[in-house]
This record gives C-alpha cells, sequence and structure tokens, in this order.
C-alpha cells in the first residue's frame, strides 16, 4: 500500500511521518504534529513499528506519544531510551511489504539512516525533492553544530551507489513526496541534481 503522511495536516513545522501499512506495518519518523498516533489509530488496526531515520526533534516529539499507544518496536541507528533494535548500516528492516537496506547517511545528523527499497526510497533530510531553497533536487542542511557538507556529499554518493534502478518514489523527511510517473525526473535524476547543488559549497539559505 502506498505510504500515508500523518503528518500531511500539520499547523507547525513538522517532518513528514510516513505511516506504511502492510505486512509489518511501519511509521518511518514521527513528527512533531500533536495527534500523530490519533491519525495512525484511524488508518490501521495496529502498528508493527516505529523506524527513525535520525533523532531531531522534529523527527521525534511524538514519538513517546506514539510507542505510549501502540505495541510497536523502535528502531533507530543512536541509542534512544525506548530503543527496541539498533540500526547498523547495511540492516535488511521491512518497510510496509517492502524489504528495504539501511543505509548510513550522515552529514546533517550523526545518526543519519535512509531505507533504500526495491521501489521506494525513504531518504529523511539527507536528500528532498523541493524545500524552500530547491524545486526540483535539493540537500538537507549542514549550517548548524554538529551538521558537516563534506560528509553529508558522501552519504548522497553512498545512497546513489546503493540505489536500485528500480526506485520509483522518494519519501523525504520535508517537501513532497516525488514519483518518477509523476514528473520529468527519474529518482536517480533528483538525488544527482541534488549533489551538485551540494558540491558548489554554497550557502543553501541565504541566511547561512
Amino acid at each position: 500500500m502506498e505510504p500515508i503522511n500523518v503528518t500531511a495536516d500539520a499547523t507547525e513545522f513538522t517532518c513528514n511521518a510516513y505511516l506504511i501499512p502492510g505486512e509489518t506495518t511501519t511509521l518511518v519518523d514521527a513528527g512533531t504534529m500533536p495527534g500523530v498516533a490519533d491519525v495512525v489509530a484511524d488508518a490501521v488496526d495496529g502498528l508493527d513499528r516505529v523506524v527513525l531515520t535520525h533523532q531531531h526533534r522534529d523527527h521525534v516529539e511524538e514519538l513517546d506519544a506514539v510507542l505510549d499507544r501502540f505495541d510497536a518496536t523502535l528502531f533507530a541507528y543512536a541509542d534512544h531510551p525506548r530503543r527496541d533494535v539498533a540500526l547498523d548500516d547495511g540492516d535488511e528492516v521491512r518497510v510496509g511489504d517492502e524489504a528495504c537496506s539501511v543505509v548510513y547517511t550522515p552529514g546533517h545528523a550523526d545518526d543519519h539512516v535512509s531505507l533504500v527499497g526495491e521501489e521506494r526510497l525513504y531518504s529523511g533530510d539527507v536528500v528532498v525533492y523541493n524545500d524552500g531553497a530547491f524545486s526540483n533536487g535539493s540537500f538537507g542542511r549542514t549550517d548548524m553544530t554538529g551538521q558537516s557538507r563534506d560528509r553529508l556529499i558522501e552519504s548522497l554518493h553512498t545512497v546513489l551507489d546503493r540505489l536500485p534502478g528500480t526506485v520509483e518514489a522518494m519519501y523525504p523527511g520535508h517537501g513532497d513526496a516525488y514519483r518518477a510517473a509523476d514528473g520529468p525526473d527519474t529518482i536517480r535524476d533528483a538525488i544527482e541534481r541534488a549533489t551538485e547543488r551540494a558540491e558548489r559549497h554554497e550557502p543553501k539559505y541565504p541566511a547561512e
């Protein structure tokens, strides 16, 4: 089934949190929108697992509420008081009906991972399709403490190296989901464009 952005109606800043129903019903990130657990409960009967792309506040603020509501297993790369399963680069995690490979993608965050399946990429904040900076291939910000543009560029190349040619949709942490069938670019095109922009080492936002 298609992922559901359960924070789509948020009125405050949040990440996209994706609910993927299926054999292993999964929530990728939890967001900051109050009531996320209610949205999940309205859409599915139960939740098997939550997988975090990273632990920035906008991705985890509602995590406790979700875990308190559902008997779900928490997967995360970095330590967390409620983590059940530690993720590592190269692990395989089932997301809905799809087996995804865990790809360690630091730069925006030290604990950042992306989930690469045969059909879908859950890219977190390492690469997005559109945001306030670019409309057809952008990258996560790297101007805050602990972030690194060089590491993010390496991560973008890692995603490209490990991206199957069959991937047809990208579900990023911010901006719109992008499906190759709906636009002019393949997923690889969008990531390559984001990589080229990141490699210029120019400020992403004027205020940087």
